[in-house]
C-alpha cells in the first residue's frame, strides 16, 4: 500500500507496517452461480494479522506514536485489537487493549501472543468507545478507535487497489461487511480522492452488509435516516458475526453517506444465510472466511434476487478476514472415512469410481 505513499499522513514506517495492502483480486467463477453476478474476491484475510485492519494500523500506529510519543491502545476484542497489538510490538511500543469482561479463552489467545497488556473492563462496553477518547487526553496513551483519520487514510489504498486491478474500468459494485462504518468511510474517502484526481468518472455503487440481530445501518437506510438510532439492548441478539454486531456504529453517519453518494443500499442477513454462505466461500470458491465476511456474499446474492445487481456486472466482494482464526477449538463436526494402509489402494479405486 505504500505506493499510495504521498496520499497518506505518514512517511513509510518501520515493522510489519510495509507488510500492508497489495491483498489479491481474484476472479471467482465459482461463487458466480451463488451470487447472480461475475464475482471477484479481494482476500483482506491475506493481511499480516489476517484482516483488512493491518491497513489502518500500519498508518494508525507509527502516526499515534510520533504525534504522541506513549503508549497505543485500542478497545476491541477482534481483529482491531490483534492488528493494533501487533503492529505496535513490531515498533517496540507499549500496547493496551480493552476488552469486555466476558470473553473467550480462543480469542484471548490470539490478542495476548503479541503480549499487550490486557484489562478485562466490567460495565457497559459499548460506553468504552467515548471512554477512550477521554483518556487519550488525559493520559499518555493514543487509544485508537475505529473511525481515527489516520486509520480511515489506511483503509481507503484498499480502493486503489481494486481500481487499480480494474484499469482502465472500474467494478460496477462493491459488496463489504459494516460494523462501526469505518472500512466504509475509507473505501468511500478513496472513490473521494480518485475522483477530485480526475481519475473515476463512475464510482463502483457501495453495498454494506450488516447482521440482522444488530443492524442499525439497516434500519436507518430503509427508514431514509442520515444517522443511524443506536439500538436499545433488549434490540440486540447473539450472532456468529460477532465482528459486526455493533448497536451503534461511530462512523454510521458517513457509511449510509457513502452508501446513497454511490446509489448503493445496506442488507441485514441471518446467521444461517451466513453459515451457508461461509461454506460456499470454501467450497465453490476455495476461501477460507470468516463469518463476517461471509456476509458480503450473502448481500450480494440478495441484492441479484431484487434486481439491485445485473447477472453481467462486475462486483467485488470484501471479505475483511481470514476463518483461519476462528478455527481450532475442536468443536466441529467433520465427517471422515476409516481404512487401513493395505485397504487403501482398493478404498481409493472405489471412492474415485464413483466420483
Amino acid at each position: 500500500m505504500w505506493r499510495y505513499e504521498p496520499l497518506l499522513p505518514i512517511d513509510r514506517p518501520k515493522g510489519i507496517a510495509r507488510a500492508a495492502g497489495g491483498t489479491p483480486l481474484v476472479r471467482s467463477e465459482g461463487l458466480d452461480a451463488v451470487a447472480g453476478c461475475q464475482v471477484y474476491v479481494k482476500d483482506e484475510g491475506e493481511h499480516p494479522t489476517g484482516a483488512y485492519k493491518d491497513r489502518g494500523s500500519a498508518v494508525a500506529v507509527p502516526h499515534a506514536i510520533a504525534t504522541s510519543g506513549g503508549a497505543v491502545g485500542t478497545v476491541s476484542y477482534g481483529n482491531m485489537a490483534m492488528s493494533t497489538a501487533a503492529h505496535a510490538a513490531s515498533l517496540d511500543r507499549e500496547c493496551v487493549v480493552l476488552v469486555p469482561d466476558v470473553i473467550s479463552s480462543v480469542r484471548l489467545e490470539l490478542i495476548g501472543q503479541y503480549e499487550p497488556t490486557i484489562m478485562r473492563v466490567d460495565g457497559d462496553y459499548g460506553a468504552l468507545y467515548g471512554d477512550a477518547l477521554t483518556l487519550s487526553t488525559e493520559l499518555p496513551i493514543a487509544i485508537l478507535v475505529s473511525d481515527a483519520p489516520a486509520r480511515i487514510s489506511g483503509y481507503k489504498t484498499a480502493l486503489f487497489e481494486i481500481c487499480e486491478a480494474f484499469a482502465p474500468d472500474v467494478p460496477d459494485a462493491i459488496v463489504l461487511p459494516t460494523s462501526s462504518g469505518g472500512f466504509a468511510s475509507g473505501i468511500w474517502r478513496g472513490i473521494r480522492d480518485l475522483e477530485a484526481a480526475g481519475l473515476l468518472d463512475e464510482p463502483p455503487r457501495l453495498y454494506l452488509v450488516q447482521t440482522a440481530v444488530s443492524d442499525p445501518l439497516t434500519r436507518a437506510f430503509d427508514a431514509g435516516e442520515v444517522d443511524p438510532t443506536p439500538l436499545e439492548d433488549d434490540e440486540v441478539g447473539e450472532t456468529i458475526a460477532h465482528s459486526i454486531g455493533n448497536p451503534n456504529p461511530p462512523s454510521g453517519g458517513r457509511a449510509l453517506a457513502a452508501v446513497r453518494d454511490t446509489g448503493g443500499a445496506v442488507v441485514s442477513v441471518r446467521d444461517e444465510e451466513i453459515r451457508v454462505a461461509q461454506r460456499q466461500f470454501a467450497v465453490d470458491g476455495g476461501f477460507c472466511v470468516e463469518p463476517a465476511s461471509a456476509t458480503s456474499l450473502v448481500g450480494a446474492t440478495r441484492l441479484s434476487e431484487r434486481g439491485e445487481i445485473g447477472a453481467d456486472e462486475d462486483v467485488v466482494l470484501i471479505p475483511t478476514g481470514t476463518g483461519f482464526k476462528e478455527l481450532g477449538s475442536g468443536d466441529a463436526s467433520v465427517a471422515t472415512k476409516q481404512t487401513s494402509r493395505m485397504a487403501l489402494p482398493e478404498r481409493l479405486a472405489s471412492l474415485l469410481a464413483g466420483s
